[in-house]
């Protein structure tokens, strides 16, 4: 067989697949020629580790505790409360923290979302708060803070009762006013009327 040209060669060699060279003669095209090499000149890129390239690279977080944030909190925000803490803490939002965080903090939500945060993050405290904050411009209320704001003075979280007769006597210390004033006790229930092994004030 003989030995096709070599700019012919060249020519075939520089198809790319699908493409055909068209040999002419006397103006009509009398054959075709296709490149057989399916093989596409470039990188090879694999796409999981084009998509690992993409992804910072992994955080050591075993000296510190997590916290995750289930509420939308501003970075500086997050800094704050994590400056606030001390250096054996890193505050991240939900999103962006592993599923190992060791503490989750979440405003006031239904026990079904609770529930699905747990699963979220099996290994954390769960540790419910409402957050106030002009200067970093977060609030977060629930019915604690809304009994609060509708005229209640104290919330004693459930306690036995030897507990909760602590925690009164310390709410009510908290609630007398100032000092230089009358330090009457503070009247939880007034009664109605005497008791009735009370004499009234006439002695009957």
């Amino acid at each position: 067989m003989t030995d096709l040209p070599e700019d012919l060669v060249a020519l075939i060699d520089a198809l790319e697949p699908g493409e055909e060279l068209l040999i002419t003669r006397d103006g009509e095209s009398i054959a075709a020629l296709s490149s057989t090499v399916r093989v596409l000149h470039g990188t090879v890129v694999d796409p999981v580790t084009a998509e690992q390239a993409d992804e910072p690279p992994a955080i050591d977080y075993d000296d510190v505790t997590v916290v995750a944030t289930a509420m939308k909190l501003s970075a500086s925000a997050r800094v704050s409360l994590s400056a606030q803490l001390g250096s054996d803490y890193v505050v991240l939002d939900m999103h962006a923290a592993p599923t190992t965080a060791d503490v989750l903090l979440t405003p006031p939500v239904s026990p079904q979302l609770i529930a699905s945060l747990r699963s979220m993050f099996p290994q954390a405290r769960v540790i419910v708060t409402e957050i106030e904050d002009d200067e970093l411009g977060v609030d977060y209320y629930g019915p604690v803070r809304r009994l609060l704001d509708a005229g209640a003075q104290a919330y004693l979280p459930p306690a036995t009762i030897p507990r909760l007769a602590r925690q009164l006597d310390h709410a009510l210390t908290q609630l007398r006013p100032s000092l230089g004033e009358a330090t009457t006790p503070l009247e939880i229930e007034p009664a109605t009327r005497p008791p009735a092994d009370t004499p009234d004030e006439e002695g009957r």
